[in-house]
C-alpha cells in the first residue's frame, strides 16, 4: 500500500523590506512642497521694501527659462549654440508687436493682440525662426554649429537697430504692453489686493506670472526628456550613425531640438521686455541685454549647472543671473564698487569672474556641474540599507539625462 506523500510546505516569506529609495523620493516630495511654499510667499517674506530683491529673483526666472532651453539642446541633443540673445530679441520685439497699441505711435507696428495671444504668438515667432535657421541646425554639429548660430547675435543687433517700427530703435525703444490676464492687469492699481498685510503692486505680480511661467518651462522640459523625444535626442548626441540605423531622423531630430529651445528662449524674451517694461535693441554686439555676453551667460548656465539637467539649469541660472543682479543691488543700494574706475572691479566684472571660475572649478573637478554632485549626493545608501542588501556597497548607476 502506497503512502500519500506531501508536498513540503512553502517557506514562510518576509515582507519586504522598506527601500531606502522610497525615503528618498518622499523627501524630495517634500523638499520640492517647502520650496514652492517659499517661492508662492516670497513677495510677503521681502515685505513691501522689498521689490528690488523681488526683482532679482525675477531675474533668476528668466535665466532659468531660457537655460532650460539651452540645456535641451546642448546637453540632451548635443548641439552647441551661441543664438540665444537673438532669440531673446525675437521674442520681446514680438510680444511688443503683437501686444502693443495701434494708436500709441504712428511710427510703431502695433497689432493690439489681447496679451495672453501675443505671448503665445510671440512663442511660436521664435519657434518658427528656429525652425527657418533648422536646415543648418540639422547639418551642423559641434564648433561649426557654434559659429554659425553666432551669426545670428550679429543678425539681431542689425535688424533691432535697422526695423525702427517694430523695435523702437536704440535711442528709446519702446515701451512693453502691459500683461493682462482675464481683465486683471499685472500693473500698479488703486487700491491693490493685499497678502498679510503686503500690498500686491505690479512686481509681486510679475513675480507669480514669472514663476508661473518657470514652473510650466520646468515640468515640459522633464516631459520631454523623459519621452520618445528625449530618447531620440540623446541618441543622436551619442552616436548619430548608431540612431540613424535605430531609425531615428537625425536632421529632423537636431531641428526639432533647435526649434524647441527657441520656443524656449522666446518666453524668456518676453519676460525680459516685462522685468525691464521696455523693449530696446542693443548699440553693440558686446554689451546690452541680447549681446554676446548674454550668450555666453546662458552658456556659463549650462555647464555650472550640468549639460542636459534641467534642475541643473535653474541652479546654475540662481548662480550666474543672480550674482550678477546681487552685485548690481549691492552697488546701488550699499555703495559697493563705488570707488571704481574704467576697467576696474565693478558689479558686472566681479560677477563674470565668479562665475568664470566656477566654470573652471566644474570643468577640472566636476564635468558633470552641480547636477552630477547632486545625483552623487542622493544616491548614497544608508547605513540601514546597505545591511538590508546583505552589505551591498555598490551604487547605482548614474543617470546621465
Amino acid at each position: 500500500m502506497s503512502e500519500t506523500m506531501t508536498p513540503p510546505a512553502a517557506p514562510a516569506t518576509a515582507p519586504p523590506a522598506p527601500t531606502a529609495g522610497a525615503g528618498r523620493n518622499w523627501l524630495k516630495i517634500a523638499a520640492a512642497a517647502a520650496l514652492i511654499v517659499v517661492l508662492l510667499l516670497l513677495p510677503v517674506l521681502v515685505g513691501n521694501g522689498g521689490v528690488a530683491y523681488l526683482k532679482l529673483a525675477q531675474y533668476i526666472l528668466i535665466g532659468a527659462v531660457g537655460g532650460i532651453g539651452l540645456t535641451l539642446l546642448v546637453g540632451q541633443a548635443g548641439q552647441l549654440s551661441l543664438a540665444h540673445p537673438f532669440f531673446l530679441l525675437v521674442g520681446a520685439v514680438g510680444y511688443a508687436v503683437l501686444a502693443g497699441d495701434p494708436e500709441e505711435s504712428a511710427d510703431l507696428v502695433g497689432l493690439g493682440l489681447p496679451p495672453l495671444v501675443a505671448v503665445i504668438g510671440a512663442i511660436v515667432l521664435c519657434g518658427l525662426v528656429g525652425l527657418a535657421f533648422a536646415p543648418v541646425a540639422g547639418r551642423l554639429r559641434g564648433i561649426y554649429l557654434g559659429v554659425a548660430s553666432l551669426s545670428l547675435v550679429f543678425l539681431g543687433l542689425w535688424l533691432g537697430q535697422s526695423l525702427d517700427m517694430f523695435s523702437g530703435g536704440t535711442s528709446s525703444g519702446r515701451n512693453a504692453p502691459v500683461f493682462e490676464l482675464f481683465g486683471f492687469e499685472f500693473a500698479n492699481s488703486q487700491p491693490a489686493p493685499t497678502i498679510a498685510g503686503v500690498a500686491i503692486q505690479k512686481q509681486q505680480r510679475l513675480w507669480y506670472l514669472f514663476l508661473a511661467f518657470a514652473l510650466m518651462s520646468y515640468f515640459l522640459a522633464r516631459g520631454a526628456v523623459n519621452s520618445r523625444i528625449g530618447r531620440s535626442w540623446r541618441a543622436v548626441r551619442d552616436n548619430e550613425a548608431a540612431a540613424t540605423s535605430m531609425g531615428v531622423n537625425v536632421t529632423r531630430v537636431k531641428a526639432g531640438a533647435f526649434v524647441i529651445s527657441s520656443a524656449f528662449a522666446g518666453l524668456a524674451g518676453v519676460m525680459t521686455a516685462l522685468w525691464l517694461d521696455l523693449v530696446k535693441p542693443d548699440e553693440n554686439e558686446f554689451t546690452g541685454t541680447y549681446s554676446l555676453t548674454v550668450a555666453i551667460a546662458f552658456l556659463a548656465v549650462v555647464i555650472i549647472g550640468g549639460l542636459g539637467s534641467v534642475p541643473g539649469a535653474v541652479v546654475g541660472a540662481t548662480i550666474v543671473f543672480g550674482l550678477q543682479q546681487f552685485f548690481l543691488l549691492g552697488s546701488q543700494q550699499f555703495g559697493w564698487f563705488a570707488d571704481a574706475q574704467f576697467g576696474g572691479f565693478s558689479a558686472v566684472v566681479v560677477s563674470a569672474f565668479v562665475y568664470g571660475a566656477a566654470i573652471v572649478l566644474v570643468i577640472l573637478f566636476e564635468p558633470g556641474g552641480i547636477a552630477a554632485i547632486g545625483r552623487r549626493l542622493t544616491s548614497r545608501r544608508s547605513p540601514d540599507a546597505r545591511s538590508a542588501n546583505g552589505g551591498d556597497r555598490t551604487t547605482p548607476r548614474e543617470d546621465r539625462t
